[in-house]
């Protein structure tokens, strides 16, 4: 029996680490998108490049960061990250084609409120009360 609990603590504790590299690179990739776009809007062109491949990063890491939560919750990890994961990884889908259309009037307040989340949900993850608390 102690065996099976060390093993699933094991488990948690690997699969929280996952989850916290991935929040943390999300966070960085994400905050990265308003330095690329004011470069492309300040004349040099080629950040336009860097901003949309920063997008398909953050794209990928907002995925990522939904799947290592979903595991997280199966070995008995806090809900608020997977629903949290999912909130993020649906404003920047949303982003991403405002994006791509040329819709600024929402993608530049979206990326706001994104940048924002990201971040908060960054800090949230490293505190380790939140973990301790549960569910």
């Amino acid at each position: 029996m102690s065996e099976t609990v060390t093993t699933r603590s094991r488990k948690a504790g690997v699969t929280l680490a996952v989850n916290r590299v991935l929040v943390s690179a999300h966070a960085v990739a994400i905050i990265g998108q308003p330095v690329f776009a004011g470069g492309y809007l300040g004349g040099d062109y080629d950040m336009l490049w860097l901003h949309r491949w920063g997008a398909d990063a953050v794209s990928f890491l907002a995925y990522a960061q939904v799947l290592a939560a979903l595991v997280l919750l199966l070995v008995r990890g806090p809900r608020w990250l997977l629903w949290a994961s999912l909130a993020i990884a649906a404003g920047e889908t949303a982003q991403y084609f405002a994006g791509v259309d040329g819709a600024l009037d929402l993608h530049i307040p979206l990326g706001v409120a994104l940048v924002v989340g990201m971040v908060l949900t960054t800090i949230a993850v490293w505190r380790p009360q939140t973990w301790r608390a549960g569910r």
